[in-house]
């Protein structure tokens, strides 16, 4: 177990210093390795266009004006065969590996999300859209695609083939070298000023994305509520009005990824056109710039290589905008990609047994959710401990579920500790469920996946879950919709105290257990309640006065402070 510390209030920003880039290269880390030989492959691949325009150059070069035999060409071809299988070869395993790497960072980064989810909490998440997180987790996730898959492996192959290609041209004919170093360093500062454009448009296409994806999501759940108040026309008109926007966004990123292309191809074919012309004029010969004279094959290959040479940098500007897509969607994951602080810690107790020491401890704690202006509870000091069963009553809004949240660790402390018992299990009842869509026996299975069907069945006979259960037409099997859609708030509040009873708990934590149930019905719940609770310690909030009754203490929460009936707890 971890070492005891104490859980402050201000812990709920994770700091976040690193830029968008180095967060992307943090992200790649889990695929370097894969990255990096697709990287070399390519690289590879690439520089053997230098011996392929050689062997072309000297078939031509034999042919034509050395009038060789053809069969003093079959040595020569039968290389340049070799050479174009070993350069499909490394450009294939190349992709192969990138896609492999694309696959494991996406995977790595959804992962990552969920697990910066879990960490800042329900209630973090709760005052969320959800159809935002959705968006971030798949869209957003997806814009990085390009980025690993084509911009990262070819930075290396825009170093390494120009070079080599530039070496070879420089030892045949300097004039081209000499065109091909001038306007290279053109290309990427050209690219430069636009993609600083391009990264600003991709940032605000996603943000587009992301809001009418929570739009959209947020008007689809309350779909009935829309047609019940006769609202489907004015929010049909919010919709498409979000999806021009969209698409208004997405056109302009497209607009400027082409401009780059076109920057790009342009500069390219100038300087091709000025290669081409030297070698006209010179064999022409209105031009002579050279010691020696201007071989066929040596024209050929250099003009071979020419286009060769801005290849990758072609290639480079097709993913370019993918680099600033990126860039924008790695601004949007971070809000939910690092992992927050834990809320809770737990004290390892100097190796005291759990049953000698509190099973929960607070002191001098205040209670406040986030962005609110004032305290939900103050100076809260309590202790609870094994066989404790309390009543916890109020008005409603006077910090009743606050409080729940906050020991479950659902809530952060605005300040003060809580420490909980090492080895301590929680069971947490909400006074809204979230039920997924799927079997009854399916959601009672998330508190114990492994459990046996007859373990099952049990917690849910001790929670009253068969007594409705049973009237639906496949029992626990039948299927549910999503957040219980199906069932009423006191069926989907039995199916919540199932899970509790299911994950044998040390400490029980029910919001109205027995709301919306009938007196027959609450009974029973109550004393499966209590039943169960033999050993355990129960902290229910409730307006019930049967439930008061069936608790060993009442705590009354009121004007932000928390008392028993015969003082502080």
């Amino acid at each position: 177990m971890p070492a005891a510390a104490d859980v402050s209030a201000n812990t709920m920003d994770a700091p976040t210093g690193a830029t968008a880039k180095a967060r992307l290269q943090a992200l790649g880390a889990v695929a370097r390795a894969r990255l990096r030989a697709a990287a070399a492959l390519g690289v590879i691949g690439g520089v053997l266009v230098v011996p392929q325009a050689a062997l072309i150059a000297l078939c031509l070069q034999r042919a034509f004006v050395e009038a060789a035999p053809p069969a003093a060409l079959l040595p020569l071809l039968g290389a340049l065969l070799a050479t174009l299988l070993l350069r499909a070869g490394m450009t294939w395993a190349s992709r192969r590996l990138a896609d492999h790497a694309v696959e494991r960072i996406r995977v790595d980064v959804r992962a990552r999300i969920a697990r910066g989810l879990v960490a800042r909490g329900p209630v973090w998440v709760r005052a969320q859209q959800s159809g935002a997180l959705a968006e971030r987790m798949g869209a957003h996730v997806d814009a990085l695609e390009g980025y690993f898959g084509g911009f990262v492996p070819l930075r290396a192959e825009v170093v390494g083939v120009p070079l080599a290609i530039l070496l070879a041209v420089f030892f045949v004919d300097r004039t081209v070298g000499l065109v091909l170093l001038l306007t290279m360093p053109l290309v990427p500062v050209f690219m430069m000023l636009v993609g600083w454009g391009a990264q600003a448009a991709s940032q605000r296409q996603l943000q587009a994305l992301t809001r009418m994806g929570g739009h959209f999501a947020d008007r689809l759940r309350g779909l009935g509520l829309i047609r019940l108040y006769g609202r489907g026309a004015s929010e049909l008109h919010g919709i498409r009005a979000a999806a021009e926007e969209l698409r208004v966004r997405s056109l302009r990123v497209l607009r400027i990824a082409f401009l780059s292309s076109a920057v790009l191809e342009f500069f390219a074919s100038l300087s091709v056109a000025m290669i081409a012309l030297y070698l006209g004029l010179t064999y022409l010969g209105m031009l002579d710039l050279r010691a020696a004279p201007l071989t066929l094959g040596m024209g050929v290959f250099c003009l071979l290589l020419a286009p060769e040479f801005y290849a990758p940098l072609r290639r480079l500007a097709t993913h370019y905008h993918d680099r600033a897509a990126a860039l924008a969607a790695m601004d949007e994951i971070a809000l939910v990609l690092d992992d927050a602080p834990p809320v809770v810690a737990n004290d390892a107790g100097g190796g005291t047994p759990i049953a000698a020491t509190p099973l929960v401890s607070v002191r001098n704690a205040t209670l406040r959710h986030p962005a609110a202006a004032r305290d939900v509870l103050s100076d809260l000091t309590l202790d609870l401990h094994r066989e404790q069963h309390v009543a916890l009553v109020g008005a409603s809004g006077d910090g009743k579920s606050t409080l729940l949240e906050a020991l479950a660790g659902w809530l952060p402390l605005h300040a003060g500790t809580l420490r909980h018992a090492p080895g301590l299990r929680i069971g947490y009842a909400p006074q809204r469920p979230f039920l997924f869509a799927g079997s009854l026996r399916d959601n009672l299975r998330m508190a114990k996946p492994d459990a046996r069907d007859a373990e099952l069945e049990q917690a849910a006979e001790t929670a009253q879950v068969l007594r409705f259960a049973s009237r639906l037409p496949e029992g626990l099997d039948t299927v549910i919709g999503e957040r219980g859609f199906g069932l009423s708030g006191g069926e989907a509040r039995r199916v919540a105290l199932a899970r509790v009873f299911l994950r044998d708990p040390d400490l029980l934590l029910l919001d109205e257990p027995t709301a919306f149930l009938d007196p027959d019905t609450e009974a029973a719940v109550l004393q499966a309640i209590r039943t169960f609770a033999r050993g355990r310690c129960v902290l229910m909030a409730t307006h019930s006065p049967a439930a008061q009754a069936a608790m060993m203490q009442v705590w009354h929460v009121h004007d932000g402070r928390m008392r028993t009936q015969g003082g502080m707890p």
